[in-house]
C-alpha cells in the first residue's frame, strides 16, 4: 500500500510542490545571511534549501521515471541530516531560551518531515557506493565551509555553542552517511545474495 502511495503520479506532482515551494520559502529565509555571505561560500549556506533542492529534482525526475543517484544520493543524505539538524537546534533554542516561536515549531514540523521522506523513497533510489562517496564529501566539505570558515546558519542565541554544535554536526553528517549507505547500498546487496 505505501509503495503504491509513494508512487503514485497524483500524490509525487503534490510532494514535488510542497518541496518546491519549501525550497523557495527555504532560500528566502536565508536571504538576510546570504546577503552577508562572501560569493565563495553562498552555495553552502542554505542548507536545509539546498537539500530540499536535490529531492525535488529527484521527484521531477521520478514522476517521469528516471532516476538521478548522485541528486539522490545528496538527497537522502542531506535531507535526513539537515532534517535532524533543524529539529535539535530548535529544542536547544528552546532549552536555552525558555520558548519557542510558532515559527520555529513549525520548522521543526518541516524538517522532521524532510528527513522522513528522503528515507521513505529510499528503496527507489539507484545509488552505486560512488553516488555515496561523493554526497559524502559534499556534505563533509559542507560542514568544514560553516565551522572553519563560520558560515553556519545564524541561531543568535546558539552562539555560544557553535563549538560543541560543529561536533555534533560532524557525527550527524557521518550518521547519516551510514544510514544512506544501509538504506540504498547495503539493503540492495543484501537482496541480490
Amino acid at each position: 500500500m505505501i509503495n503504491y502511495i509513494l508512487r503514485d503520479k497524483r500524490f509525487l506532482v503534490i510532494l514535488f510542490l510542497i518541496n518546491l515551494f519549501g525550497t523557495i520559502y527555504g532560500f528566502m529565509w536565508y536571504e538576510s545571511q546570504l546577503a552577508i555571505t562572501p560569493e565563495i561560500f553562498l552555495i553552502f549556506v542554505p542548507d536545509s534549501p539546498t537539500a530540499s533542492l536535490f529531492f525535488t529534482i529527484f521527484l521531477l525526475f521520478f514522476i517521469f521515471g528516471k532516476n538521478v543517484p548522485y541528486i539522490e544520493a545528496l538527497g537522502i543524505i542531506t535531507l535526513f541530516k539537515y532534517g535532524i539538524w533543524a529539529v535539535v537546534m530548535n529544542l536547544l533554542t528552546l532549552v536555552v531560551d525558555g520558548s519557542l516561536s510558532p515559527a520555529g515549531y513549525m520548522l521543526m514540523a518541516s524538517h522532521g518531515a524532510m528527513a522522513i521522506q528522503g528515507l521513505l523513497y529510499a528503496p527507489f533510489y539507484k545509488l552505486k557506493l560512488r553516488h555515496i562517496a561523493v554526497a559524502a564529501i559534499w556534505t563533509l566539505h559542507n560542514d568544514v565551509i560553516d565551522y572553519v570558515f563560520e558560515m553556519m546558519p545564524i541561531y543568535s542565541s546558539l552562539t555560544d555553542y557553535m563549538n560543541e554544535i560543529g561536533y555534533f554536526t560532524f557525527w550527524l553528517s557521518i550518521l547519516s552517511i551510514f544510514i544512506a549507505y544501509r538504506c540504498t547500498i547495503s539493503k540492495s546487496n543484501a537482496l541480490k545474495a
